[in-house]
């Protein structure tokens, strides 16, 4: 019998075989296809979150480190009782009074001395820590004393000068577009309200609770991913990862006079004690009112 890839094949058989070159050819346009399908998929998503308010870089602040199930366990909840809600608030003050005896002193870990100064460190802190971004900022501000200078900056300037801060070109071009509309559309000041923080460039919620809270003394609920972790630990929240509804949850619960330095002391406590990678349960003077703390053995 003829070989099936061999010249003297039948021309029935020999029809229908692919020379290797178009297999592979193909091969690669299915591939294209597949990945183009994905992206698609991955810009709807995008799409929503852009509908919730969150900025691009707002987007960052979603990443949440992988939390164990044990911990999904306890923290996943339904809708919400108002026997559980007035439960969830007791809950809430004495989380509130324990943090305060452990950490009196609550405050934002970034060095500023100017409104327009925490908007930029809270920028630069991005997928960066903050004992960096305070190494940085001296010496930025002395070269972009005002807002005025970082106007007047070129994107490059600005980002020589965090360059060891990460993602420095899209973070150079916010902080110098947003201190241009600081001062063409607010006179230099920083905006005192949630809709016209978001809608400055690289500013997502976070941040402008932050600011709302730091600069203007209003109830802010700073959800970053320790207050993320620690809520959802804790069961004053559903274990959700998505910063809003965790927003949501807590403004429902947390008295507002208590919430931005609530938010800063669990900062400091997921750094200390309740980290992503593993909770140090032993010894923890919020273990026997906390839902993880409790399931373990």
């Amino acid at each position: 019998q003829p070989a099936f890839w061999g010249a003297d094949a039948a021309p029935a058989v020999r029809s229908w075989v692919f020379p290797p070159k178009m297999i592979m050819r193909i091969l690669l346009f299915y591939s294209i296809a597949h990945f183009a399908r994905r992206g698609k998929r991955n810009n709807e998503n995008d799409s929503q979150i852009n509908d919730k308010a969150f900025t691009n870089f707002a987007k960052h602040d979603m990443l949440v480190p992988f939390q164990s199930r044990n911990e999904g366990k306890c923290m996943r909840g339904k809708n919400v009782s108002a026997e559980d809600l007035t439960a969830k608030k007791e809950l809430a003050l004495e989380v509130i009074r324990r943090l305060k005896a452990e950490y009196p002193d609550a405050g934002c870990t970034l060095d500023y001395d100017h409104a327009w100064q925490l908007l930029v460190s809270v920028r630069l802190a991005a997928q960066c820590t903050d004992a960096r971004v305070n190494m940085v900022t001296p010496s930025l501000y002395q070269k972009f004393p005002t807002l005025e200078a970082f106007a007047n900056a070129t994107y490059e300037e600005v980002g020589d000068a965090i360059r060891s801060c990460g993602f420095y070109n899209t973070k150079s071009k916010d902080i110098v577009e947003c201190a241009k509309i600081l001062l063409e559309k607010y006179g230099g000041k920083v905006p005192g309200t949630m809709e016209e923080l978001t809608a400055l460039p690289g500013i997502g919620r976070k941040t402008a609770n932050l600011i709302l809270g730091d600069i203007y003394g209003q109830p802010a609920y700073v959800c970053d991913t320790h207050c993320i972790r620690i809520t959802g630990r804790l069961g004053l929240t559903d274990g959700s990862k998505d910063p809003l509804s965790v927003e949501k949850q807590l403004r429902a619960i947390l008295p507002p006079e208590e919430s931005n330095d609530f938010c800063h002391r669990l900062v400091l406590f997921g750094r200390d004690r309740c980290t992503a990678r593993k909770a140090n349960c032993d010894g923890c003077p919020l273990r026997k009112d906390c839902d993880y703390g409790k399931a373990q053995k």
